[in-house]
């Protein structure tokens, strides 16, 4: 099994009474709130911990794209991933990803994921996103009817652009160049593709088609996954395709310390403050156009399924921050506790999911460096060592062959 590093770099210092003034935490936030030196000594922090989650073992270092928010300040991965790639050594640069229908012309996304993988010597992951409603259409004002073609169109550019050994002419329906000649080229022939998606059926085909790695990407644990997961499966058996664990990633928030009390002492407040801040207006959550009808279908499906594990009460309790540190990992949204008990329900958790690429998010909302760096510590020595061996019969084509290299050249010394 694969082990990844995550956080979404949340704003630590948002007042007490946030949530209740019903601000949405997205898109119309007031940057009244922002303070550029809590910005500066925040995103220093995260590239010290993704520096030491290289040098503790981790398989890949994880950024994401969001904008106009609070809850995620990675407007551009690229940009941590440069960060990243030249002060690092071993684990993978994972952007997930680059929002494609954001970028015009979206060759610019060829080009740096290119240079990326040259500076960091083959270790990139390049993930190609849909986004978020937030930040598509109401922060970049993509109409929800075009997203789909211009990430299609952007994808085919990308992608023909890595292959090509000569200029070349693009004539798209949203982008139109007269020579594309890509400089530099990528260390890797292609660098491995994940998409994330939130369950659409024509992001599982575009995985299984193309041999992306598929990513579950959620803040709801176990019993909100597990409807979805195993329609995901259940659709690729179906369609033909081999059930390999590993080109399936999942998300999930992990609290580790030395005994159970003291996790309880260390996460509780940062948890809280994770969900409750995660407060997005309803009327940014979706547009018209954005999902097809088959998706809202199917969606709506699983949802009925997961309130039958997760009653809408007690999931709307975990997102205003009002469940209890115990709950939160009863109900699955954390695995808590000392590193047996983490080792014990990681491994649960990843036989009943199937999942070969666990993207552990180990800091979230307020946490203090500190505790962050004890949790990757723990997770790297106490709970990992024994969980590689799971799925080792299993070949994994989403994980770039530097790192893979790099592992088996760590466990032989």
């Amino acid at each position: 099994m694969k082990l990844h590093w995550f956080a979404e770099a949340s704003y630590p210092d948002l007042p007490k009474d946030f949530r209740a003034s019903g601000e949405s935490s997205w898109v119309t936030t007031s940057t009244r709130h922002c303070k550029p030196e809590v910005v500066r000594d925040m995103s220093q922090m995260f590239i010290r911990l993704m520096q030491q989650a290289d040098r503790e073992g981790f398989d890949g270092l994880a950024m994401n794209e969001h904008h106009q928010t609070p809850f995620a300040l990675t407007p551009s991965p690229n940009l941590l991933a440069a960060a990243l790639a030249n002060t690092t050594e071993r684990a993978a640069i994972l952007i997930i990803g680059d929002s494609l229908a954001l970028y015009n012309p979206p060759i610019r996304v060829a080009e740096e994921v290119a240079w990326l993988d040259c500076l960091s010597n083959g270790r990139v992951i390049s993930g190609f996103v849909f986004g978020t409603p937030m930040d598509t259409l109401y922060c970049y004002g993509i109409p929800p009817t075009e997203l789909r073609e211009r990430f299609h169109e952007a994808r085919g550019l990308i992608e023909k652009a890595w292959a090509a050994e000569e200029p070349f002419a693009f004539n798209g329906k949203y982008t139109k160049l007269r020579y594309v000649n890509l400089w530099p080229k990528p260390v890797q022939k292609k660098p491995p593709v994940w998409v994330p998606g939130s369950g659409s059926v024509e992001t599982w085909d575009l995985a299984l088609q193309n041999d992306y790695c598929y990513g579950q990407l959620s803040f709801s644990g176990l019993h909100s996954a597990k409807p979805l997961v195993d329609a995901w499966w259940e659709h690729a058996a179906k369609s033909g395709y081999e059930t390999n664990p590993f080109q399936l990633a999942f998300t999930q928030l992990i609290c580790c310390a030395e005994t159970d009390e003291e996790a309880e002492a260390k996460y509780s407040e940062a948890v809280k403050y994770f969900y409750r801040n995660r407060s997005v207006h309803p009327g940014f959550e979706s547009g018209p156009g954005f999902r097809t009808e088959k998706s809202v279908r199917a969606m709506a499906k699983y949802a009925a399924q997961t309130n039958e594990k997760l009653p809408p009460e007690e999931k709307a309790r975990a997102n205003a921050g009002e469940m209890d540190f115990w709950d939160y990992d009863k109900h699955g949204f954390i695995i808590a506790g000392s590193p047996e008990r983490v080792r014990q329900r990681i491994e649960d958790m990843v036989k009943e999911l199937r999942v070969g690429q666990l993207i552990a998010c180990l800091h979230m909302g307020n946490l203090d460096e500190e505790t962050a760096a004890m949790n990757t510590h723990l997770m790297a020595t106490k709970v990992m060592p024994h969980l590689r061996n799971l799925w080792s019969d299993y070949e994994d084509r989403w994980t770039p062959q530097a790192v893979q290299n790099a592992r088996k050249l760590s466990e032989v010394a």
